[in-house]
């Protein structure tokens, strides 16, 4: 058991260190409510930030949320931590006890950058909205010293249409919106009901995109007993729109929460969401996932259904996390967390039934041949793996000899046979012997 938690406690300084490509996608520290945006060329994501409520905070089964990251990334693998933004204690306006600093949004006009973030009131109740700038997207941000008068919610989204005209959305029950005037931080109409949404269950968190001409209002809603992800459809910003679909059902996870941005990049749409896989006992604990989103030709959104996986493309020298998986066999396959104390560890996937597998898609192996691979396992009475491309009965390319150990630890093995390029790849049971696997690496 030592043994095993010093191999937990590697695991998370890498994670604190390295982000890649699967779900969840920040690994170190609770993220929520993503807002992703492009600038510059560059996936930036604005999240709240959950964390384990301290003594002073009443509410121990509530969000606690006390400050804001900036994370980015060139190619959805790789994110960057750019650190604290903005944090309760340094905004004027705001009740420095009150970890209320929930969902955020961040948009560029004129060179600047303008992140809207909700947050309890110093003086008075209930919730305002507040503004922080920046010169550029990773900060410093600078807080306005008060909230934007007239807008008491939660959930800012901004939109700006192509003909210059910004517009404020946020949540209070309903969802609202307002014209903001050209400096971005005041309104130049009154808030307004959206209309046209659901009225049974709470419906909150909007994020507003156009395409093609389309104007889409997404949103969080409770049809039944936890958030699932909808959206309408309409030809003016401030409506009216057509409820038309889901984008995403209730998690399986059973996570009361879900918010959410959709976001075009290299031609590529994705949507940004959050689960509880990194806290699967306390859903105010929640983490950020990414998977591919596609609109059908009559504009409407084909429902994304979650993934282990995740987007991008992951080295094949990197660290392949096979128990974010891509698929697994009918039968022989479980997935549990290395540590059910420090979950940041990650998972392992356990291969129990003889030809059992597992499946890790889009790993690039590159131009030049990798001669040996490591495994990062355990088997109690000793078991046989082997990694093969594309397809169960694939290319093989190593067949690994598990030692008896309960005890995750690595095995090294030379390469037989080589595929350059980008594969699928499939971890296989050859004995029946379960065989616990965290992580696999070429070299």
């Amino acid at each position: 058991m030592r043994y095993l938690r010093s191999i937990m406690v590697a695991a998370a300084v890498l994670a604190a260190t390295c982000a890649y490509s699967q779900n969840p996608v920040i690994r170190d520290q609770f993220t929520a409510d993503p807002t992703a945006r492009v600038f510059n060329g560059k996936m930036y994501l604005f999240p709240s930030h959950d964390i384990p409520a301290p003594e002073s905070f009443p509410r121990k089964d509530w969000f606690c949320m006390a400050d804001y990251h900036v994370f980015s990334s060139s190619n959805l693998t790789d994110w960057t931590d750019h650190g604290v933004i903005v944090s309760q204690e340094k905004v004027d306006w705001v009740n420095p006890t009150s970890f209320s600093m929930w969902a955020p949004d961040c948009i560029e006009r004129n060179g600047k950058y303008y992140f809207y973030f909700p947050a309890n009131l110093k003086t008075g109740r209930g919730f305002g909205i507040g503004v922080a700038i920046a010169d550029n997207p990773e900060g410093p941000y600078t807080p306005l010293p008060e909230p934007i008068a007239k807008a008491r919610g939660i959930d800012p989204s901004v939109f700006i249409d192509r003909d210059g005209q910004a517009y404020l959305y946020y949540s209070m029950g309903r969802i609202f919106a307002a014209k903001l005037k050209d400096n971005m931080t005041e309104l130049e109409s009154d808030p307004v009901v959206i209309g046209d949404l659901p009225t049974k269950g709470l419906v909150e968190g909007p994020f507003f995109f156009e395409r093609n001409g389309i104007y889409y209002m997404t949103y969080p809603h409770v049809e039944k007993e936890t958030e699932r992800l909808e959206y309408a459809m309409g030809d003016n910003p401030l409506g009216p729109f057509k409820v038309t679909g889901v984008i995403m059902d209730e998690t399986p996870m059973g996570t009361w929460t879900n918010h959410h941005s959709l976001v075009e990049y290299n031609d590529q749409w994705y949507l940004f969401y959050h689960n509880s896989a990194y806290s699967p006992k306390f859903d105010k604990n929640r983490s950020v996932c990414i998977d591919s989103l596609f609109f059908n030709e009559d504009g409407t959104i084909r429902k994304v259904i979650p993934t282990n996986r995740g987007v991008g493309i992951t080295g094949a020298s990197d660290m392949i996390e096979i128990d974010r998986y891509s698929q697994i066999s009918p039968s022989g396959v479980s997935v549990e967390l290395i540590d059910t104390i420090n979950t940041f560890s990650g998972w392992y996937a356990t291969l129990s039934g003889q030809d059992s597998w597992i499946s890790y898609n889009t790993v690039d192996f590159g131009k030049k041949k990798l001669r040996s691979v490591r495994v990062n396992a355990a088997s109690a009475a000793g078991g046989v793996i082997q990694i093969r491309l594309d397809n169960p009965d694939g290319l093989l390319l190593a067949e690994i000899k598990i030692p008896a150990t309960a005890a995750l630890s690595t095995v090294d093995a030379k390469v037989s046979k080589y595929k350059k390029g980008i594969h699928n790849l499939f971890v296989v049971l050859k004995e029946g012997n379960p065989v616990n696997i965290d992580w696999i690496q070429f070299r």
